[in-house]
């Protein structure tokens, strides 16, 4: 049976923070969320970040005006990411369009003033990096006094950088007990797990489930009181639906007496090519965040597949993924039935297996990397064992091919043993196939209908 006790223990040193889950006292981004849900709405947010101090209170500006309920962001550029502040700065001082805010570079003072008269208890605003170093950058964002931000020692080490991972956890524990600290009444540090986003796609559930629990429990034991667990919308609507039911009832098992919420991400891998295709996947993403229970939802726009979204596309996403999570509210949606193909069981067995390595759990998850305990597929981290393969069935859902040493039931099939580059570029396409499908005229209909089942179920390619 997991036991929660050990692992959410905070570690000697940290700071724990001494408020419960009462929203009135949390404040900032759990306390919005909290109130949205009372109220049965979803919230929306963009994954949006300028260079420019005047551009980027603009994009706030204009995602607080919106038709939604919304969080604001500041999404940092590729500089900060790696610490080359340097570099960042003479980007500013020359005139470069930056891909991101860089929070460091402009300093806590300059961040403050952007932010003056928009962060407020109703409009909170979160910090997205992509750092697996970022100590400088949780100096920045608490000094300009921000508190939710997001990542993880895993999630921010192996798919973005070669870090070696123990330095990443070692790095994120001081990160984590810096943000613990700077708690107080009615501003509760909050920090979101990247752990269900994992490459973006190809990843089994159970794998993601397992991997932000875990960079929660992280959290609680570096002195963090409030989290929120990811889930990145896959490619079945069935097997999310089941996996969103998993997380949730994982979380509620291991993370007693934190304030915790689950965030859904719009599909985080090849996007639709055509406009109507991507809305449809968000409107997809925003009806299964409110049919699965998720509080918040991360949304993408329809620029994704060609280049970086304006400030008036996002807000245009954000305003139509909240009316089709309005309309799936609406009192005549029955609620669909939720699968049960394991994907729990296969979730709670990972997270058991590495809290049973090490009484501390960045240590654990180092050592069950290097077991290849947790071992993710396709990702090319040295840290990483690399023997786990994944691929997506007759039926549009990801299964495991193959789970190297990991502690999950051994895969009837050996698809992903024969799996080459030209079947790996067919799955990492699937859902811009499905969703870029041009709609078909009356008379074809019969015949696309069959057309799109057929292509869905053809076997992956296995030679090159």
């Amino acid at each position: 049976m997991l036991n929660p006790a050990d692992p959410a223990a905070p570690l000697a040193g940290s700071v724990p923070s001494p408020y419960g889950p009462d929203p009135a006292e949390l404040g900032g981004l759990p306390a919005a969320v909290a109130r949205a849900r009372a109220r049965g709405e979803l919230v929306v947010q963009p994954r949006m970040g300028f260079g420019t101090v005047s551009r980027m209170r603009a994009g706030l500006t204009a995602v607080h005006d919106c038709d939604a309920v919304s969080v604001g962001t500041v999404t940092v550029d590729s500089f900060t990411r790696v610490n080359d502040h340097d570099s960042a700065r003479r980007a500013l001082a020359g005139g470069a369009d930056l891909n991101g805010f860089p929070l460091v570079a402009h300093g806590p003072t300059t961040t403050r003033r952007m932010l003056d008269g928009l962060l407020s208890e109703h409009f909170p605003v979160q910090v997205r990096h992509g750092s697996a170093l970022p100590y400088p950058l949780f100096q920045s964002l608490t000094e300009a006094g921000l508190t939710a931000t997001e990542g993880g020692p895993v999630s921010y080490c192996l798919p973005y950088s070669r870090t070696p991972l123990d330095d990443s956890i070692e790095a994120w524990s001081r990160c984590c007990e810096l943000l613990a600290s700077t708690s107080r009444p009615g501003a509760v540090a909050h920090l979101e797990s990247f752990g269900g986003c994992m490459l973006g796609q190809l990843c089994p559930p159970s794998l993601l489930i397992a991997l932000s629990v875990l960079e929660c429990l992280f959290f609680r034991q570096h002195g963090l009181r409030s989290v929120s667990l990811s889930y990145a919308q896959q490619t079945s609507p069935a097997q999310d639906r089941e996996a969103l039911a998993a997380l949730r009832r994982l979380a509620g098992e291991l993370l007693s007496g934190m304030d915790w919420h689950i965030v859904l991400y719009t599909y985080m891998g090849v996007f639709p090519q055509t406009r109507a295709g991507a809305l449809a996947l968000l409107g997809d993403s925003a009806r299964l965040a409110v049919t699965a229970g998720a509080e918040r939802l991360i949304v993408k726009t329809p620029a994704e597949a060609h280049r970086i979204p304006t400030i008036e596309e996002n807000v245009q996403s954000l305003e139509h993924a909240a009316q089709a999570a309005r309309g799936a509210r609406a009192p005549s949606t029955a609620p669909e039935p939720v699968p049960d193909t394991g994907i729990y069981r296969e979730a709670a067995a990972l997270v058991e297996r590495t809290l049973a390595l090490h009484p501390r759990v960045g240590r654990a998850l180092g050592q069950a990397f290097r077991l290849g305990t947790l071992d993710v597929p396709y990702c090319l981290h040295p840290d990483n064992a690399q023997r786990a393969r994944a691929v997506i069935d007759d039926h549009g859902h990801l299964r495991w091919a193959s789970v190297g040493a990991m502690p999950l039931p051994r895969p009837a099939s050996s698809a992903g043993a024969r799996l080459t580059s030209t079947g790996l570029l067919h799955m990492l396409h699937y859902t811009q196939r499905r969703y870029d499908v041009p709609a078909p005229t009356p008379r074809q209909h019969a015949i696309t209908t069959v057309g799109d089942k057929e292509r869905a179920a053809a076997p992956l390619p296995t030679g090159d």
